[in-house]
């Protein structure tokens, strides 16, 4: 079992066991073997004018523990090389209010990461920041990561007459880019920027599958800076990623991330609900592909001269800042500038055929889209999809059915192009 214990830095114990990681809230505790998350945000926020309620700070804090677990239990060292036992004690202001939904949120974490959580709540959390609390005029929070499907979803709500307050985690190179877009759709102002920063000495797992908590945590801090009753949190993704079936058997549950699954949505929201913080998340594509996207965003223009420049890879990294062209990612964003525009991707791709020698470029995605789309060609969508639309009612079942085929066709249409299929 993996221990991970997350506190403010005067209440960590004295003495420590070896098998348990430590990290402490906001600053470096000054002590070996002991980590830190966001140092120095604490202050930051404050000066920012910051001041959000106990229920809200504590819910970043829990995001932040989550993350920073998720990053130091190494996957290779569990029985199966994937599945983890986490056991996370969470300082928090206010865990009396936690403790009831130790159960739903163990069970929503499963689902986000494919482990096995245990939660434990303590009182050692730090005290939220006590800023001005001056409101911004804007009308709503969107998710901003530097991808296409944010940018179009910033497009549009400018395109709408909203006035939204972009929220971005801080990425090497694409924070610029992030920047860059926040200030073309809503001027100065209007943007924050933040990194959960976490911090320590050992192995460090790469598959980061909570780390989108900190995305929302991120979303619901800045949704404290608008001046509504329940303000809305836009999350921009397409509706074939956001399930993101597992295009060959191998690839179930956690092996495809459900960063903006709907039920991992649904079960957030509920959470936040039963939590009192007063929020609505919104998946305004989740019935569209990323090609229907680009064809309906409400500015074509600005569309065409921003689209080739955003990030989708997956391996942006392996590549030294540049798309692979091979992933999962990169395929679908493929797929969609050929449904929207063929020819008008602009993209500098490492491959630029999707096939040839793929030994540097990790797993054979191409491939495992196209025995995807020749399974779901052969035995039909229903079979091929098993019970991965379980979660839905049967009204968006039908719906989801539709997309996830529409995407799978924006696929094979790529495939089909670079003579894969």
């Amino acid at each position: 079992m993996n221990k991970v214990l997350c506190s403010k830095a005067e209440n960590i114990p004295q003495f420590l066991t070896p098998e348990e990681r430590v990290f402490s809230y906001f600053k470096a505790a000054g002590r070996d073997g002991v980590g830190a998350i966001a140092n120095r945000w604490h202050g930051s926020l404050k000066r920012s004018g910051f001041r959000p309620s106990p229920v809200v700070w504590d819910f970043v804090q829990f995001c932040l523990a989550v993350c920073s677990a998720d990053l130091a239990s190494p996957r290779n060292t569990s029985a199966d090389g994937w599945t983890r036992t986490i056991q996370l004690t969470v300082g928090l202001c206010e865990p009396w209010r936690w403790v009831p939904l130790r159960q739903r949120l163990e069970e929503m974490l499963k689902v986000l990461t494919g482990d096995y959580w245990t939660l434990i709540f303590n009182d050692a959390g730090v005290e939220p920041p006590e800023g001005d609390g001056a409101y911004l005029q804007n009308d709503c929070v969107s998710l901003l990561s530097g991808g296409l499907d944010s940018l179009i979803g910033g497009i549009n709500l400018v395109a709408e007459q909203r006035h939204p307050l972009f929220v971005s985690q801080l990425a090497h190179k694409d924070s610029e880019l992030q920047r860059n877009y926040a200030k073309l759709l809503a001027g100065a102002g209007s943007h924050y920027q933040w990194s959960h920063g976490i911090s320590f000495k050992g192995t460090r797992e790469p598959s980061t599958r909570a780390r989108s908590l900190a995305f929302y945590a991120f979303a619901i801090l800045a949704s404290t800076k608008i001046n509504l009753p329940k303000p809305q949190i836009y999350i921009p993704e397409n509706g074939f990623i956001c399930i993101n079936p597992p295009l060959v058997p191998g690839r179930v549950s956690s092996l495809s991330t459900r960063t903006t699954h709907p039920l991992f949505i649904d079960m957030l929201q509920s959470v936040l609900g039963e939590l009192g913080i007063s929020v609505e998340l919104i998946l305004p594509y989740r019935f569209q592909t990323k090609g229907e996207m680009m064809r309906s965003c409400l500015d074509q223009n600005r569309l065409s001269e921003l689209a080739s420049g955003s990030t989708s890879c997956g391996r942006f990294r392996t590549y030294n800042r540049q798309h692979c062209g091979r992933c999962v990612p990169c395929l679908i964003r493929r797929a969609a500038f050929l449904a929207w525009k063929p020819g008008s991707d602009q993209t500098n791709y490492r491959f630029p055929s999707v096939v040839g020698s793929n030994k540097s470029s990790g797993p054979d995605d191409p491939m495992a889209m196209a025995l995807a789309v020749l399974d779901a060609k052969q035995r039909g969508l229903d079979r091929f999809l098993g019970g991965t639309l379980a979660f839905a009612s049967i009204n968006d079942r039908t719906a989801y059915r539709r997309v996830l085929q529409q995407g799978l066709t924006e696929l094979e249409a790529v495939l089909v192009k670079d003579q894969l299929l």
